[in-house]
């Protein structure tokens, strides 16, 4: 789907944020939200005491797999985190951390693993898929248009209890426990989750910004969140509108 395609494909139901100044600013509602065209903004460097996030929201509360995709963009070279989902059972039930250039650790249900030989140029937009099934345990990245190989993490438990998904911070414990040398500082953007593995095919229409379905946990065409701190919305540099 183009991006033109995507702006004729917004259901009339959702509303676009209001604009002020140079960033998007909007009252805080349950009501989803487009943001085709749109990226979150994290601008702090981790500051003690406090904490620049965005919440995000599903009715989801159990998941026995999990597909979560996004594009990113900083230039720290510290440890931060990506996508941190937690649990009142499990303060890492499915969270991706960068700890430093070239690896990735995945959590499901607090036990972990590394992906190794990962590199992320800074101030470069990457584009990453993590995959993972209770079935078999396996985990796998999509970076950039290539794919890892699996790691095992966890199986045989589905992710369960309404969850607590922060991007920005990672949860220390269920909905907080912010650790400010762990937070990240850049850009965010095309969130989205669904509660089964990706096929490669679909991966890769992700990646080049075709026709995919759009996730059915976290959808960033019908997004529901709360920034908190200095975390705003503003126009996604990338985004081109293509004419018909």
């Amino acid at each position: 789907m183009t991006d033109w395609e995507e702006d004729q494909a917004q259901p009339e139901e959702l509303r676009s944020v209001s604009w002020q100044s140079e960033s998007v600013m909007f009252s805080v509602s349950r009501e989803k939200i487009y943001l085709s065209g749109k990226v979150f903004v994290f601008p702090r460097s981790g500051v003690s005491g406090r904490s620049d996030y965005m919440k995000l929201h599903t009715t989801k509360t159990t998941l026995n797999s999990a597909t979560v995709c996004f594009r990113f963009i900083t230039d720290i070279t510290q440890g931060y985190s990506l996508f941190s989902l937690s649990t009142p059972m499990h303060k890492n039930a499915f969270l991706l951390y960068k700890p430093k250039d070239d690896v990735i650790k995945v959590h499901v249900n607090d036990l972990t693993t590394d992906f190794l030989s990962l590199p992320s140029p800074p101030n470069t937009w990457h584009s990453m898929c993590t995959t993972w099934s209770s079935n078999n345990g396996l985990s796998q990245l999509f970076v950039n248009g290539k794919l890892t190989i699996k790691r095992f993490v966890s199986f045989k438990k589905p992710i369960t209890g309404v969850p607590s998904i922060i991007l920005g911070q990672e949860q220390d414990e269920y909905g907080g426990g912010f650790d400010a040398k762990q937070a990240f500082t850049g850009m965010i953007s095309k969130v989205h989750m669904w509660d089964y593995v990706l096929s490669t095919t679909e991966l890769r229409a992700y990646e080049k910004g075709e026709n995919f379905t759009p996730g059915n946990v976290l959808n960033w065409r019908a997004l529901d969140f709360d920034p908190s701190g200095l975390a705003s919305v503003d126009e996604d540099p990338e985004y081109v509108v293509k004419c018909p």
